[in-house]
């Protein structure tokens, strides 16, 4: 069996990236006919044609697109080895924080690459609220932490974007003739003002049901049917059920997860460990569950 040439993959991942052979062939620092030569062989060895052109562009074909997550993939695990081979392994500890809403889904796919990468590494978790972390690691408290929240005096990569969605009880009747009955989270919270200022925007009436200082008390509200809350899609399971515009509810943005350093970090430990993550980013992705709106 043909074994598949990563240097070709590469320049088949840059096309796509930088949306044309020219560009590509800039980035790779490469000639366009060099680069199209690759391709041409590349095609040969798959036994397929990658591109189509449409206009004056050439798009991925179907075997292109199926090809190109697996050059993700096979150039993720080559620059991972690389890098751990280089930089020896990474000992110590590095401390982790995360939120509740995603402690169970974003954050085992980011520990697994960070300890595949460096098994000798220790690693702190700490789970908490979003704002609370983002203090915790402005105080040098934590090295880095997942949030939904975005904050421009530290360095971040978005993880992902996630629907946020209306929840209530699986058995819960929702009224929409009486104002919204909120389970909200007291204090800072992102998805409290998503919830307020959306149905203030439609000129929907709501009141503070209930309200709770962490996720597993709102979680209990929502399962006692005590009322109706916005959260991340996350959050989606057996004993709960989404609401939405046919039950006459506005629609709720989209929130991104990030993982946040901070600035000029000094340890070169979070900053290895920061940067390997950033590069393997479609690994993380692709091994988060799949998001259901039950």
């Amino acid at each position: 069996m043909n074994t598949l040439d990563l240097e070709l993959l590469r320049s088949l991942v840059a096309i796509q990236e930088q949306d044309s052979f020219a560009a590509a062939a800039v980035h790779l620092g490469k000639t366009q006919s060099a680069v199209t030569q690759q391709m041409q062989r590349l095609e040969d060895q798959i036994g397929h044609p990658l591109f189509s052109k449409q206009g004056r562009h050439k798009r991925l074909t179907p075997h292109g697109l199926k090809l190109l997550d697996y050059a993700r993939h096979l150039l993720s695990i080559n620059d991972e080895a690389m890098r751990s081979l280089q930089q020896g392994n990474l000992e110590g500890v590095l401390r982790i924080g995360a939120p509740h809403d995603v402690a169970e889904t974003m954050l085992p796919p980011l520990l697994a690459q960070v300890a595949r990468a460096s098994p000798l590494l220790q690693l702190d978790i700490h789970v908490g609220r979003s704002p609370f972390l983002m203090e915790s690691l402005k105080r040098g408290e934590i090295d880095m932490t997942i949030s939904n929240r975005n904050d421009s005096a530290l360095e971040g990569v978005v993880l992902r974007t996630s629907p946020t969605v209306w929840l209530c009880s699986a058995s819960y009747v929702f009224d929409r003739s009486k104002p919204v009955p909120l389970v909200l989270a007291d204090g800072p919270s992102l998805f409290r003002r998503l919830a307020q200022e959306a149905l203030d925007g439609a000129g929907i009436l709501w009141s503070p049901n209930y309200t709770s200082s962490s996720l597993i008390g709102i979680k209990a509200a929502l399962r006692a049917g005590l009322g109706v809350t916005a959260r991340g899609v996350e959050l989606v399971g057996a004993d709960l059920r989404v609401l939405g515009e046919n039950d006459g509810l506005p629609r709720l943005p989209d929130v991104a997860y990030h993982l946040f350093i901070r600035r000029n970090v000094i340890n070169p430990l979070t900053r290895q460990v920061f940067d390997m993550l950033k590069a393997n980013l479609g690994l993380i992705r692709s091994a988060a569950p799949p998001e259901v709106l039950a």
